[in-house]
C-alpha cells in the first residue's frame, strides 16, 4: 500500500493500471474508523466519469502524480455499485473485496482481508473526528468558507442569417388593345359652275355642238396604317434592405435555490 496517510494526498490524483492505462480521476477518499488509514477510494469512471466505482488501496503506488492500482481499469469498471457513497457497511465491504480478489488471488494485496469495522468518508482532518473541519463544510467533503455559492443559468442569445426566401425577376409578354386617333384626309366631289370667257372659249367650243359624254374624276383618301415597333422604356432590378424588427425567444434555464435547515429549532421546540 501507499504510505500516504492524508486523504488529501490522493483527492483529484488521476488512477492508473499496472501498464498505465488512465482508470479516471480520484474522487472521494475512505477511512477505516479504527485505524484512521485512508482504505478505499472512488475513481469517477463511465461516459464523462458520471459513475463512481469503489477500488482498495491496497497494493497501490505512486508514479509521479498518478496512483497506479493492481489490477486493470476494466476490473475497476466493474466493481459492484454502493447505493448510499457516503458511508461503506461491512456488508458493502465484503461485496467489493469479493469482486477484487477474484482478480488479486488469495495471495495478492488483498488475500486474507476480512472486514472488521464499518469505514467512514473523511477528506479533512484527523481520522474519526470532525472537530477539524474548516470554517465550512460541504457534505460532499469539501472544507469552505461560511458561504454557500448559488449559480443559475443564462440565456445567451445570439443570431445567425439563414436563407429565408428567393425573389425573382420574370419578363413575360402580354397583349392588350390600344385605340389612338389618326387624322386622316379624302377628297370629296364639288361641282363648281363657271360662266365662259374669252380667256377658255375655245375650249369650251373644242368638240360637236350637242353631243353625249363622260367626264371621270379618280377620288383619293388615305387610310390608317397599323405597324408595331418594340422600344426600351425602362429598367427594373431587385434590391434589398434590412429591416429591423424584434423578436421574442424562450428557453429553459436552470438556477440553484439556497434554503435553511436548521435543526436547532427543532431541537429547541
Amino acid at each position: 500500500m501507499t504510505d500516504a496517510t492524508s486523504p488529501d494526498m490522493y483527492i483529484d490524483r488521476t488512477a492508473v493500471d499496472p501498464q498505465g492505462n488512465k482508470i479516471g480521476s480520484i474522487g472521494q477518499v475512505y477511512l477505516n474508523d479504527q485505524t484512521g488509514q485512508p482504505d478505499w477510494i472512488t475513481i469517477n469512471t463511465g461516459l464523462f466519469g458520471m459513475r463512481q466505482s469503489f477500488a482498495p488501496l491496497a497494493g497501490s503506488s505512486f508514479n509521479g502524480d498518478d496512483l497506479v492500482l493492481p489490477f486493470d481499469k476494466d476490473v475497476v469498471k466493474d466493481a459492484p455499485e454502493v447505493a448510499d457513497s457516503s458511508h461503506l457497511d461491512l456488508d458493502e465491504q465484503d461485496q467489493l473485496w469479493a469482486h477484487y480478489r477474484e482478480y488479486l488471488g488469495q495471495g495478492g494485496a488483498a488475500g486474507g482481508y476480512q472486514a472488521t469495522a464499518d469505514t467512514t468518508y473523511r477528506t479533512t482532518g484527523q481520522p474519526g473526528t470532525s472537530d477539524q473541519r474548516g470554517e465550512g463544510y460541504d457534505t460532499s467533503g469539501r472544507n469552505t468558507d461560511q458561504a454557500m455559492t448559488r449559480s443559475e443559468e443564462q440565456l445567451q442569445v445570439n443570431t445567425e442569417r439563414v436563407d429565408a426566401g428567393r425573389a425573382r425577376l420574370r419578363k413575360y409578354v402580354v397583349t392588350e388593345q390600344q385605340s389612338v386617333q389618326v387624322p386622316v384626309q379624302r377628297e370629296e366631289i364639288r361641282v363648281e359652275r363657271e360662266p365662259i370667257t374669252e380667256a377658255d372659249r375655245g375650249d369650251a367650243l373644242d368638240g360637236p355642238d350637242i353631243s353625249e359624254d363622260e367626264h371621270e374624276v379618280v377620288l383619293m383618301a388615305e387610310r390608317p396604317v397599323v405597324t408595331t415597333e418594340a422600344v426600351p422604356v425602362e429598367r427594373v432590378r431587385v434590391g434589398t434592405e434590412i429591416v429591423t424588427e424584434n423578436q421574442t425567444v424562450s428557453g429553459q434555464v436552470r438556477k440553484e435555490q439556497i434554503e435553511l435547515d436548521d435543526d436547532t429549532a427543532r431541537r429547541e421546540s
